[in-house]
């Protein structure tokens, strides 16, 4: 199936380079071109479109209007920024209608790529209301305990990167949302940032105040969408797999920085659940109960329900929000890595075993355990690893409770 794009901004020699260097993507996209915002949503009111990219700064409407119009009226377009537009409120403007920015000029084979990536989490969610949802979202709710610890650390007469960096380290909300907006082209990472405290010091105090308390880029989670106890168990089992991913990678030769990744894939790996029970509170909570009564892996019943799974919805709304692909697909394929095109220990070994073992340690979990894939775990050549990976858990969990 043909994708359709529309590219918008009002410099028309800006138009015509893109339309010489995404010349050889026509046989697999359409794509239109409009200068102005105005003109962009006449034509969207003719056709449907799978992503919009938009320039900051035009006259009349700008892009972060423009992208706030289509997040109401179009929630399945991916919005994007292209843009060389470097003004602070500008780009707070943009952050919670865009998905992803984009630097301006840009490189061709870097937008081609990052649209062909965001483009196929489309195939991932079939749901279409829940695409929706997904789509709308601006945040992903946190643990009320922890959202409190850090607005009451911004509001204090001397807040601290560091812990700040370390409340939302315990997040998964908080790290998801952080972690869109410090790799975004706006913020200039020279390389992608994975862990929450590095993007905290990146980003400096100022930023971050900007974003929590003037944009409410965090909001605190009902913990009655889940069904009693149910947001604490959630929460402690996201912060143990995360643990016990980045000492597995550690087992494996994984070093410095690169254990991030091993970490924020395991502290994301369910964020899914969160975005489900927003969408549908009472029926999630229902199946939730059902599962969990029952011991009936609580993948079936969303399966039922919503004819997808926590691991697919959030993987879709990581992929559109640009975070690494690794942490991408290990939330995707973590409870059936054999469906992925994996071939080599990632993320999602780590992940999908540590999630499989806390989940073995705790009986109140039964309804989230999955085998381990035993097939993966050959295909990747570490099928023999698997007690000394545990081992490391073991080891991991009793340090925790010292």
């Amino acid at each position: 199936m043909q994708r359709r794009i529309l590219f918008v901004d009002d410099e028309p020699n800006l138009l015509m380079g893109l339309k010489r260097s995404l010349r050889p993507m026509r046989s697999v996209w359409e794509m239109e071109f409009a200068s102005s915002a105005e003109e962009a949503l006449r034509l969207m009111l003719l056709r449907e479109f799978d992503a919009v990219v938009t320039d900051m700064r035009m006259p009349g409407m700008s892009g972060a209007d423009l992208l706030d119009k289509i997040q109401q009226q179009y929630p399945r377009t991916v919005r994007l920024v292209l843009s060389g537009q470097a003004d602070r409120n500008s780009v707070l403007r943009a952050i919670a209608p865009a998905h992803q920015f984009i630097s301006k000029p840009c490189d061709p084979e870097q937008l081609r790529s990052v649209l062909q990536k965001t483009l196929a989490l489309s195939d991932l969610l079939q749901n279409a209301s829940l695409k929706c949802f997904v789509s709308r979202l601006k945040c992903v709710p946190s643990l009320p305990l922890l959202y409190q610890q850090v607005t009451s650390e911004l509001h204090s007469t001397d807040p601290s990167a560091s812990r700040l960096g370390e409340i939302i380290a315990q997040d998964m909300a908080m790290t998801a949302k952080l972690l869109q907006i410090v790799n975004s082209a706006a913020y200039g990472a020279r390389a992608q940032i994975s862990e929450p405290r590095q993007a905290v010091l990146h980003l400096g105090l100022d930023t971050i105040q900007a974003l929590v308390l003037s944009l409410s880029i965090f909001s605190a989670f009902d913990q009655h969408l889940l069904g009693p106890g149910q947001a604490e168990r959630l929460w402690k089992h996201t912060v143990s797999v995360s643990k016990f991913s980045k000492v597995i990678a550690s087992s494996q030769g994984i070093r410095g920085c690169d254990l991030d990744l091993y970490n924020s894939a395991g502290l994301l790996h369910d964020i899914g659940k969160l975005i489900m029970a927003s969408a549908n509170p009472e029926q999630y909570r229902r199946i939730v109960e059902i599962a969990n009564s029952t011991e009936t892996h609580l993948d079936v019943m969303e399966i039922q329900e919503f004819g997808c799974t926590h691991a697919e919805v959030g993987a879709y709304l990581l992929g559109v929000w640009g975070l690494p692909s690794a942490i991408v697909e290990a939330v995707a394929w973590n409870h059936r890595p054999s469906d992925s095109s994996i071939t080599e220990f990632t993320p999602l070994a780590a992940v999908h075993f540590a999630s499989a073992f806390d989940a073995k340690l705790h009986s109140e979990l039964k309804y989230m355990e999955s085998p381990v894939d035993e097939a993966f775990l050959d295909r990747i050549g570490l099928a023999r690893r698997q007690d000394y990976w545990a081992q490391c858990c073991v080891e991991q969990a009793s340090e925790g409770l010292t």
